[in-house]
């Protein structure tokens, strides 16, 4: 069992740990492989493309998610890279708006949001299990979003793929506690990031509010940032956070436990 000490130096929380962020070109993933890297941590990071907000002082892995071939490519290559794994934090997913409703959502477009929102994350998890089983204090956090509450058929796809997710981290988590793996969620709300603003932009303008007007009805009266919940992933992957697994920590402005 890890201890940490009494004056936290986050400079050095994870100097020798091995991480693998996916998703991590940008937004939430940028957020989590920088924060990370900046207390010590070697990373690896995959997405489909780089971008300008990926982090430089990461390794990155250019990889396709959507298949179980390349999730097992992209666990491979990271662990040669790193030579194993502690963290892994799997962040990947999106989606595109359907309107008016459920009804305009393809069969494709289901399938394609289960593979990148809920079945991406499977297939990685499973890639690399092995190597965290092997590592002293290893940890899984899975990033759901705030589609799971009610938010219109427009992103039912989006939201079924995230509650499956969020059902399987739980289970995943019952079942590797005996091998000390804690497995957690954080479940992002209305955070300003590349992708939330483009689909916030659709969906803004169908129901007839503005962004502020969105961004009001949050208990704390502002949208959220990328580092506010990389703060909360480098908490629960931590030692700090080493007696919490199987939990959804919402990083929403008070939005599900308030409004929603």
């Amino acid at each position: 069992m890890n201890t940490f000490p009494s004056k936290l130096d986050l400079s050095t929380e994870f100097a020798g740990r091995r991480a693998l962020v996916t998703g991590g070109s940008r937004g939430i993933g940028a957020a989590v492989a920088q924060r990370l890297l900046d207390a010590g941590a070697r990373v690896v990071l995959t997405a489909r493309s780089r971008h300008a907000d990926t982090p430089a002082g990461a390794t990155f892995l250019e990889g396709d998610l959507g298949s179980e071939a390349g999730a097992k490519a992209v666990g491979a290559q990271a662990l040669a890279a790193l030579g194993g794994l502690d963290i892994l934090v799997n962040n990947a997913g999106g989606t595109r708006v359907h309107l008016p409703n459920s009804e305009a959502i393809s069969d494709a477009e289901w399938v394609d949001s289960l593979n990148l929102n809920f079945l991406a994350a499977v297939r990685v998890t499973y890639a690399v299990l092995g190597a965290l089983r092997e590592a002293t204090s290893a940890s899984i956090v899975n990033v759901s979003a705030g589609g799971v509450l009610p938010m219109g058929g427009a992103v039912a796809h989006y939201a079924a793929a995230k509650a499956a997710l969020n059902n399987f981290s739980r289970s995943l988590a019952k079942e590797l506690a005996p091998a000390r793996i804690r497995v957690n969620i954080v479940t992002p709300g209305a955070v300003i990031t590349p992708g939330g603003d483009a689909g916030r932009e659709v969906l803004t303008k169908a129901i007839g509010l503005t962004k502020e007007q969105l961004f009001a009805r949050l208990p704390l009266g502002r949208p959220g940032r990328a580092d506010e919940v990389a703060e909360m992933v480098a908490f629960l992957v931590s030692p700090r956070g080493e007696w919490i697994t199987g939990h959804n920590h919402y990083v929403d402005g008070g939005y599900a436990e308030l409004v929603g």
